[in-house]
C-alpha cells in the first residue's frame, strides 16, 4: 500500500494461528479497554442516497487547494448528460482552505462567486493542505465530541509518495478524530493503541486483501482474529515484519495491539 515492498515486504505466513486460550485473552482484554467499531458502510451503493454520508449527505464539504480543481474538472463526467456549469455549482465545496499553490484562479472565482468561503493559509508552510482542512473541521466542531466525527478524504492516496506519506503524518497526528483515506484501489485509516478494535467487513465492497501497519513505534505485541494469518501476540516492526498482503476471512476482525496501527484494506471494483 505504501509502496514500501523493497524494504518490509512479508505475506506474514508465518504467523501461527491464536490458540483458544489466548482468543479468551484477547476477550478478556477488550472487556478491560474501551471498544471502538469500524465499518465502511459508506462505501456500500445499497443504502439509500439520504442515509449516505456522500458528497450531497456529509454536514460539511471542503476541498483541500488543488482538489478543488478536480472537484470541478471531473464531477461533470459524471452527469454527462446535463450541462457542466449545473453540476459544477450544485455540487459546491463550503470551504476551500490550503495553502493556494494549486488551485486554478479560474476554479477559485468560480466557487467564490457562489458563496464558498476561501481561507488562504499561504503563510502556513509548516503543515499540509489536508492538516489545514482538518483543523478547520475541527475547530468548526468545537462544541461535538469528535470520536463521533468521521472525516472521508478522497484522492488522499496515490500519486506523489510524500504526499501520501504527509496525508499519513495526518491521520496520526489528529488520532482522536476518525478520518478516513480513500483512494480507487483503498482505504486506511489508524487504529490507535488505546482501544480494542472490532472491523465490522463489507464483504461486498472491500477485502479480501488487508494489512496491519506499525506506525510511529513498533509493535512488541499486536492480536488479531478474523484474518487468514492472525497475529498472536507479533512482534512488528519496519525493517522487521509487517503485515502486508494478508486476507480478511471473517466478516467481523479484532484488532489490539500496544502501539498505534494503520489498517488498509482494498476496495472492489464494482
Amino acid at each position: 500500500m505504501l509502496r514500501l515492498q523493497s524494504i518490509v515486504l512479508a505475506k506474514a505466513k508465518h504467523f501461527t494461528v491464536p490458540s483458544p486460550s489466548s482468543l479468551r485473552l484477547v476477550k478478556k482484554r477488550m472487556i478491560a479497554m474501551d471498544l471502538m467499531h469500524h465499518s465502511s458502510c459508506f462505501l456500500l451503493p445499497t443504502i439509500p442516497l439520504q442515509r449516505r454520508p456522500s458528497l450531497t449527505t456529509a454536514q460539511l464539504h471542503l476541498c483541500a487547494d488543488g482538489g478543488a480543481n478536480r472537484l470541478y474538472d471531473e464531477m461533470p463526467l459524471f452527469f454527462p448528460q446535463e450541462d457542466a456549469s449545473d453540476v459544477r455549482r450544485r455540487y459546491k465545496p463550503d470551504v476551500i482552505k490550503g495553502d493556494m499553490d494549486s488551485i486554478r484562479r479560474e476554479v477559485l472565482e468560480f466557487y467564490a462567486s457562489l458563496g464558498t468561503e476561501i481561507v488562504d493559509k499561504s503563510h502556513d508552510q509548516d503543515t499540509t493542505d489536508l492538516h489545514k482542512c482538518v483543523t478547520y473541521i475541527r475547530d468548526s466542531a468545537s462544541g461535538l465530541d469528535k470520536s463521533n466525527l468521521c472525516i472521508l478524504v478522497v484522492g488522499a492516496l496515490g500519486g506523489r509518495f510524500d504526499h501520501e506519506m504527509g496525508n499519513l503524518n495526518v491521520i496520526c497526528r489528529f488520532s482522536y478524530m476518525r478520518i478516513v483515506l480513500l483512494s480507487n484501489d483503498s482505504l486506511i485509516h489508524l487504529l490507535p493503541r488505546t482501544y480494542c478494535h472490532e472491523i465490522h467487513i463489507q464483504t461486498s465492497v472491500e477485502g479480501p486483501h488487508c494489512g496491519l501497519i506499525p506506525i510511529g513505534t513498533p509493535s512488541k505485541s499486536s492480536t488479531t482474529t478474523g484474518l487468514q494469518w492472525d497475529l498472536n501476540n507479533t512482534a512488528m516492526e519496519f525493517g522487521g515484519l509487517v503485515s502486508t498482503s494478508n486476507i480478511v476471512k471473517e466478516e467481523k476482525v479484532t484488532v489490539q495491539s500496544d502501539c498505534d496501527l494503520l489498517w488498509t484494506i482494498s476496495i472492489k471494483k464494482l
